[in-house]
């Protein structure tokens, strides 16, 4: 299962380094100044704005429509958290870009270090905090305390706008502060386990409150159980398997790590509403099914193009 689930996450990090590099290209050419026909805009790379895809949301809630500056942020945004609805948070261990390089760092630390060190449980509680703070600003500051005017306004804005484009300009132009960060998180992603993800994504901690009510979870026949721990030991987030009837802690991303670990008789199994048994084949499917199908649904609907015109971009990068 962990192969199978090693190649989705090589598939969509590969494609998400080609949006990248198409919108770069894309951004080069509208800055010097090209035809159209020779500069395309990659729409999915609206999927590296989760905040624009939660202003988006929010504004659509509130009676304002899918908004026509970054639409397929929206459409990203919601088609994650359908996934995390219905196959808990398997896009932080199946999609994210970020969450695959850091488990492969951690990974890679583990077979130079021959083991991951844990924080102390009560230091551990309290920087995991952190992320839930950060979800609780971002959500308050954007889907309650702004109204549908204020959303507009801002979505319409040139700031927001080009929010693609600063977004890239932030790491083509690190300053120091920024780049020393990042480096500290790729050191300590090499020693702790996703420590960035566990402590820091408020988009993480999004999803794991909306994967509680999954009718997915694992879930342990203690009749075939011999307590071996080797579940609780691979859980990249610490999660006691070993002594749950079933997992439905918001810190579970749907990595299948403690089924693959299970060495005897299957004691460990996704099941849906606990009694109907899934296979890792057909959760792989899904979740590529869903989060492609999402985009598609957004594409067939006409929510998925930008309406910045190209010599709006000009523009807006010329000032």
């Amino acid at each position: 299962m962990q192969p199978l689930r090693m190649l989705v996450q090589c598939g969509f990090l590969l494609f998400m380094i080609w949006l990248g590099v198409s919108f770069y290209r894309f951004v080069l050419a509208v800055s010097s100044g090209v035809n159209g026909t020779m500069a395309v805009r990659p729409d999915g790379i609206d999927g590296f704005l989760p905040i624009s895809g939660l202003l988006g949301t929010a504004f659509w809630v509130k009676g304002g429509g899918i908004n026509t500056i970054h639409p397929a942020a929206v459409v990203v945004f919601v088609t994650v958290i359908i996934v995390s609805l219905l196959l808990r948070r398997s896009f932080c261990s199946w999609i994210c870009p970020v969450a695959a390089l850091s488990e492969w760092s951690w990974k890679s630390g583990f077979r130079l270090f021959r083991r991951n060190p844990r924080l102390p449980k009560w230091f551990d509680r309290v920087l995991r905090s952190l992320k839930y703070l950060l979800l609780v600003f971002f959500v308050y500051s954007i889907a309650i305390a702004m109204s549908p005017e204020a959303l507009a306004d801002f979505i319409r804005s040139d700031y927001h706008m080009i929010a693609d484009v600063r977004l890239m300009n932030f790491f083509l132009h690190m300053s120091s502060l920024s780049l020393g960060i990042i480096l500290a998180l790729v050191a300590l992603s090499v020693v702790l386990r996703n420590p960035f993800c566990r402590y820091l994504c408020p988009y993480g901690a999004l999803l794991g409150l909306v994967a509680m009510v999954s009718p997915l979870r694992v879930t342990r026949n203690i009749d075939r159980c011999v307590s071996c721990g080797a579940c609780s030991q691979a859980c990249p987030t610490y999660i006691d398997v070993m002594h749950k009837s079933s997992v439905v802690s918001p810190e579970c991303i749907g990595c299948w790590r403690c089924i693959s670990h299970c060495r005897f008789n299957e004691a460990l199994s996704m099941k849906a509403v606990r009694r109907f048994p899934v296979s890792g084949v057909v959760f792989a499917i899904l979740v590529v099914l869903l989060f492609w199908g999402g985009t598609k649904i957004g594409k067939m609907s006409g929510h998925w193009h930008s309406a910045i015109s190209l010599e709006e971009y000009v523009r807006l990068l010329g000032k």
